[in-house]
């Protein structure tokens, strides 16, 4: 499955109109969404990168899925998140340092259960997929402001 659109574009699109807007999306299919943006480090380039997620949570912590809107193919930002887990945040207005965790067994199914819950197009994106989708939870790290 392939989008009609550039990925790169359409994320520089996403992440101009969230600082635009105080965290808010005001544009698109995204308009009024939950999402957040984490910065990492790419595992392969060293480079920065940024990908927007839509987010559920689970007390304090951000529960994102490594969709890739139902590609076959993870997401990119899992192989980053693998190599160099602390990331950056930002949600709303604010930006803080977090850990990044690949959850699994019985966490990962109660997260997914939850996310899909409050994020019902999420079971679309497992339907289009044969490979399980990965839950990510991003947990403030302690200190950080």
């Amino acid at each position: 499955m392939s989008r009609t659109y550039d990925d790169a574009a359409w994320n520089e699109q996403i992440e101009a109109d969230f600082h635009e807007h105080a965290g808010q999306i005001t544009q698109g299919r995204l308009a009024g969404a939950n999402l957040l943006l984490m910065r990492s480090i790419g595992a392969v380039s060293g480079e920065p990168r940024t990908a927007p997620l839509g987010y559920s949570r689970d007390g304090d912590r951000y529960v994102v899925g490594g969709s890739n809107s139902g590609k076959p193919e993870q997401p990119g930002w899992l192989a980053t998140i693998r190599a160099n887990p602390v990331v950056r945040v930002e949600v709303g207005i604010e930006t803080f340092q977090a850990l990044a965790t690949i959850t699994t067994g019985a966490e990962r199914q109660r997260l997914w259960a939850s996310h899909v819950a409050a994020l019902p197009h999420f079971a679309n994106y497992e339907q289009m997929t044969e490979r399980e989708l990965q839950v990510v939870t991003l947990e403030r790290v302690a200190g950080d402001a």
